[in-house]
């Protein structure tokens, strides 16, 4: 029997042990699973609590099951769930007993929402926002994947598609009735004009967006510096907790440290590297060029600086806001202002002291960074770059027109081509397996 033809099953609720555990089984035998262990098959969408027993009688649990007969579950295929008791030897018992039925198997991962994508359930952009809500560690990310999961992109491409498809066939009678004299302008003029307006709409979704499909990944800054000048200190001032070991000994720091933060709902991933300075330790050495190496990948940089520690090191591409430390030090009888210098930012990070205004422009900075991603309909570079390959279908079918209106209609093909690979629907098996292994078991 084929893989895909079999009934799965896995722990789809959290890491035993627990209070209750559901157990998931879809497939063609997900109702004699439920015959098997329960005795019978409970009516449909009912709660109905059982007494699970395996093959030779033996009680399993008390348990609480549902019934949910294809097509009209969330696989599309028949479903069942045990909701047991979360202990290890109940959740063993009852995988036990559901390996011990015929053509039954433990599930991979994300082997459940791919039979739903399969089966017609949710198209590839849901998937990839039920994969992200999973994943979402802010409450930004949790809203923008839930967006995702309600189909908004999928939605509109499915829209964008079916106005493709129309103009196309406009184009395509037009071919079709050549030699009718003026049909063919009365059928093409129009279809243009609909390209048009469609590629100006899907553009605008460009545009808005940002850098919205990286809110997933989240943000990267990086902490860097010469030796002692407090960059440990203010790594742990932004974790409020110690993650960096703080010395006054130059060189503490040999490797690059990070810490995951929520900043008002933007995910930032925030790098302690080594102090940047000539030595001639080789492990100082390649903490030093770690420190570039990661400082070179950031997208912004904090280039930390004391009263005796001015110049910037860095020859990356990202934005580099200098920050002035030790301001508690060096500011005795002079104005702050003064003791800041040209840095963007003053503080004490043994203190505390401007702390809160360097979060504060933290945050400023992911919200131009990340643009309108409250509203983002993007949420990954393979659906950002789909669009942009149908913009370009769509715009080179408006110059070849002249050319011919064959020309025209290919380039729709192709446009139309890739919104149904932003949906999932053709020619996507090679980013199936990618997609749908980064899910968890039981999903």
């Amino acid at each position: 029997m084929h893989p895909r033809d079999q009934t799965i099953f896995a722990l789809s609720s959290g890491r035993p042990p627990s209070a209750i555990a559901i157990v998931r089984v879809s497939g063609p035998q997900a109702g004699p699973a439920l015959t098997a262990l329960g005795g019978r098959i409970p009516p449909a969408r009912a709660v109905t609590r059982m007494l699970l027993r395996d093959a030779s009688g033996r009680p399993l649990d008390d348990a609480v099951v549902l019934w949910f007969p294809g097509p009209a579950s969330a696989t599309g295929e028949d479903v069942a769930e045990f909701h047991v008791h979360g202990g290890r030897a109940v959740l063993a018992s009852i995988f036990a007993a559901l390996s011990a039925l015929e053509n039954m198997r433990a599930a991979e991962p994300g082997e459940f929402t791919r039979r739903a994508f399969e089966n017609g359930k949710l198209d590839l952009t849901e998937a990839e926002g039920l994969d992200d809500l999973i994943h979402a560690d802010t409450d930004r990310q949790r809203r923008q994947a839930l967006r995702q999961l309600k189909g908004l992109l999928g939605d509109k491409a499915r829209d964008w598609r079916a106005r493709i498809i129309e103009a196309s066939a406009l184009i395509e009678a037009g071919i079709d009735f050549s030699d009718e004299g003026d049909v063919p302008a009365e059928l093409i003029a129009p279809a243009l004009e609909r390209i048009k307006a469609l590629v100006r709409e899907i553009e605008e979704v460009l545009a808005a967006q940002g850098q919205s499909e990286r809110l997933r990944d989240g943000l990267v800054v990086a902490i860097a510096g010469p030796p002692n000048v407090g960059k440990s200190t203010l790594m742990n001032q932004l974790a409020r907790r110690e993650v960096a070991i703080v010395s006054p000994h130059a060189g503490t720091t040999r490797d690059v440290i990070e810490v995951q933060l929520d900043l008002d709902g933007y995910p930032v991933t925030v790098i302690d590297t080594a102090g940047i300075r000539e030595t001639d330790d080789p492990v100082e050495q390649e903490g030093v060029r770690r420190a570039r190496a990661r400082a070179a990948e950031a997208d912004l940089v904090l280039w930390l600086s004391d009263a005796t520690n001015k110049e910037i090191e860095h020859d990356g591409a990202a934005p580099v806001w200098l920050v002035r430390n030790k301001i508690d030090l060096d500011s005795a009888g002079r104005p702050m202002a003064e003791a800041v210098g040209q840095a963007r930012y003053g503080i004490s990070a043994k203190s505390g002291d401007g702390v809160l205004e360097l979060i504060a422009g933290l945050v400023g900075f992911a919200q131009d960074y990340f643009g309108a991603s409250e509203g983002g309909l993007i949420t990954r570079v393979r659906q950002r770059q789909l669009l942009v390959d149908t913009t370009v279908s769509l715009r080179r079918s408006i110059d070849v027109a002249g050319q011919g209106e064959e020309l025209t209609a290919e380039e729709l093909r192709v446009a139309a081509h890739c919104l149904g690979r932003l949906l999932g629907r053709v020619d996507v098996e090679d980013v199936l397996d990618v997609i749908f292994r980064e899910f968890c078991v039981g999903k």
